[in-house]
Order: structure tokens, then C-alpha cells, then sequence
């Protein structure tokens, strides 16, 4: 599962850096004509999979976990090979909107792992995966520009297919296990849709942890699309596009390092108290990125943001885990998805809009205030619904 996260994430990044420059090759098009459409293109994916995500978890947790992902990466691997053969930014649109739909294959593997797995050890197994993911997608668009540099934009869409279709072939020879892995009648029933949303809504704690999936990825979102044009105003024009590259990749290598470990630090002091320093920390590191003068100082910040960010995907998937029935899972982490996916499409768009209306260094200031508030938000939950409750239990009982 970690080879077929790894080609699936590595495949799918692997065309953002050259995305506007495919549209570009359709015809004589305006720069405005190129942005709006590049934007709505890449859109659209997240769109269509807030849509979807939940519905594909519940027919996961149904009839098996391992036929939904053969059938998500057999579906991403055909509409990116026919990418290779669009002539018009409308058939690249469309093929990215079916993206949409089938593309919940790597949170679908963090569910399907996440079952398979017992609650002591979620975290850090969780962590192990999460790396997978992460360094396909740190790969991939450095493989992605040079693919297209040697052969062409649509060459490199059919070779990219090539390397989705294995992972299909990689699931197809993992074994379910078939564990149980708890005593608890209540992880092998089925429940309704009106029932998982219940089951959420009646655990504070869970519900905060859906919605800080939309926050962090606001946050971490609303610096990508003015990143390449902050690295020139503070470095200059001259090989832009790889020092931005480093910039972008310096946060991906600093979760690598972490992600597993904070997954580890979770299973052993609790998730929650973990994640909540998390995103502390990864608010007061953004904040010197608005007084940033050279690549060194940015490069070093993301550096130390991907550290602190590294360990909120698994912390909150060994959460869920820990509080779902084994049997909603992949609904409940069908919503968790959505939700980021929701943060994916608002982070850029605010991003572009702050740094266009106020400058680069406020949406530095945004983000770092947005994150520090999910950490209040988050403490408050914790302490009020488990901290207290669990204390005013133990008073109770002297």
C-alpha cells in the first residue's frame, strides 16, 4: 500500500507544474484566458472528490475497501491517459471533473489501513503511510517537468497513466485481513448515513477534528499559488521556477522526516494533546514568513512548517480511528477528506485574493492567525469535552 500511495500521489502531482503551460499548447490564447482556465482545471478534481469522497467510504465500508481502491486507481490511470490525448481545454476539463469523482484512492487506503490496524499502533502505522504519499508527491513534479522537457505534455500524461494502472495491479495482490481486532459489537454493525452524521455530531472532539481538515488545508493552500511570485520578488527572476520547486519541496522533506515519529509521540501521550501543539507550533513558525528577505530564510520556514504540519494528517486519521466503529470508517474518513478537499479549493482562491488586495507578507499573517485559532479551537473542545469530563469522573470517584 505504501508503493501504490507513493505512485498514486507521485502521478497526480505530476502534472500540476505544467498544467497552464498543456492548456497554452491548445491554441493562441490571452495569459488571463490561461490562468482562469488552469485554475477552474485544477479545481474541479477537489470539486467533484468533496462530492464523492463520502459516498465512495460508505460503499467501502459495505462491500470491502480493496475493490474501491482497484476501481479508483483503474479510473484516475484512464482519464489521466486520455489527458495524453485532449485537443481542447474542455475535454481536459471534463477529464479532470472524472478525476473528481473516482480520486478518493489514497484517503481510501488511509481507511483501509486504518482497519487493519489496531488502536495502539494507529498513529504511528498511520505516520508510515502518510510518508508514502508525501514522497510521491515531492517526486512528482520535479519527474513531472522533466518528463515533459524530454518527451512532450501529452507524452508524458500516457507514461504518468502507466505508473497508476501498476498500482491497481500492486492492490489487487494485498491480502485483507480479516482480524478482529475488537471485542466491541458496535464495530461490526452497519449503520445508516442519518446514523454516522449523528455519531459525529455527538462527539464534539470528532466533529472539531472534521473541521480542522478545511483549516489547516485553507492555510496550508493559501500560500501556494502566490509562492513562485513571492520567491521572485525576494530572489529575482533568475531560475524562478527551481528555487520555487525548493521552496515548495523544503516543506514536503520536513514532513517526511516527522510524520511517522509525531504518529508515534500520538499513540503514546494521546492525539489530541499532540495535534493541539501542532498547530500551534506551525501558526508561530508562519509568522516570521512575512518579514522574510531572502530564499534561504523562506526555504528554512517551510522547512520547519512541513516539521509541524508533517504530523496533523496522521494524528487526526489515528483520532478517527480511535472513535469510529471499525464499520463507518470509511465514511467518517469519506467526510474528513471532503472536508480537505473543501480547504483546496478556498485556500488558493483567499490566498490569491489577500495577497492581490493587502500584499504577500498578510497572507503570512492570515495563515499564522488562522492556524493559531484552530489550535484555541481545538484545546477548548478537548479540555471541555474529554480533559474535563474524564477529571470530573475520577473526582467523583475518590
Amino acid at each position: 500500500m505504501w508503493f501504490a500511495n507513493f505512485f498514486v500521489a507521485g502521478s497526480m502531482t505530476m502534472v500540476i507544474p505544467f498544467l497552464s503551460l498543456y492548456i497554452h499548447s491548445f491554441g493562441n490564447f490571452t495569459d488571463s484566458y490561461v490562468q482562469t482556465w488552469s485554475g477552474l482545471t485544477f479545481a474541479v478534481t477537489f470539486v467533484t472528490a468533496f462530492i464523492f469522497a463520502p459516498i465512495w467510504g460508505r460503499i467501502g465500508d459495505k462491500y470491502g475497501k480493496k475493490y474501491i481502491l482497484i476501481i479508483s486507481a483503474v479510473g484516475i490511470g484512464i482519464s489521466v491517459f486520455l489527458m495524453g490525448f485532449a485537443t481542447n481545454v474542455w475535454q481536459l476539463f471534463l477529464l479532470r471533473l472524472f478525476m473528481g469523482i473516482v480520486t478518493g484512492f489514497i484517503p481510501m487506503s488511509q481507511a483501509f489501513i486504518s482497519t487493519q490496524t489496531p488502536k495502539e499502533v494507529a498513529g504511528r502505522v498511520l505516520g508510515t503511510l502518510q510518508t508514502g504519499n508525501i514522497t510521491g508527491s515531492l517526486l512528482g513534479p520535479m519527474l513531472g517537468g522533466l518528463l515533459a522537457d524530454t518527451f512532450s505534455y501529452a507524452a508524458t500524461f500516457k507514461w504518468v497513466s502507466v505508473t497508476i494502472f501498476v498500482s491497481a495491479l500492486l492492490v489487487i495482490f494485498v491480502q485483507e485481513v480479516k482480524l478482529p481486532l475488537s471485542k466491541d459489537k458496535r464495530d461490526y454493525q452497519s449503520y445508516s448515513s442519518k446514523e454516522v452524521i449523528l455519531h459525529i455530531l455527538h462527539k464534539p472532539v470528532l466533529l472539531v477534528v472534521l473541521v480542522l481538515s478545511t483549516l489547516v488545508q485553507i492555510a496550508h493552500f493559501s500560500i501556494q499559488p502566490i509562492l513562485s511570485l513571492f520567491v521572485e520578488e525576494i530572489n529575482g527572476p533568475q531560475n524562478i521556477a527551481f528555487f520555487a520547486g525548493i521552496a515548495f519541496s523544503a516543506a514536503g522533506l520536513g514532513n517526511l522526516l516527522m510524520s511517522r515519529s509525531w504518529g508515534k509521540f500520538g499513540d503514546s501521550h494521546g492525539h489530541i494533546k499532540i495535534l493541539i501543539v501542532l498547530l500551534f507550533a506551525s501558526g508561530i513558525i508562519y509568522l516570521p514568513g512575512a518579514f522574510v528577505t531572502d530564499i534561504t530564510q523562506l526555504i528554512i520556514i517551510r522547512f520547519l512548517l512541513g516539521v509541524t504540519i508533517g504530523g496533523i494528517v496522521p494524528l487526526r486519521i489515528a483520532y478517527i480511528r480511535g472513535e469510529a466503529p471499525l464499520s463507518m470508517q470509511g465514511e467518517v474518513i469519506g467526510y474528513n477528506t471532503s472536508l480537505r478537499f473543501l480547504g483546496n479549493v478556498i485556500g488558493p482562491a483567499l490566498g490569491g485574493l489577500i495577497a492581490a488586495l493587502y500584499g504577500f507578507s498578510t497572507v503570512f499573517f492570515f495563515t499564522s492567525a488562522l492556524l493559531i485559532l484552530a489550535g484555541l479551537l481545538m484545546l477548548f473542545t478537548w479540555y471541555r469535552y474529554e480533559y474535563a469530563d474524564k477529571h470530573s469522573v475520577s473526582s467523583h470517584s475518590h
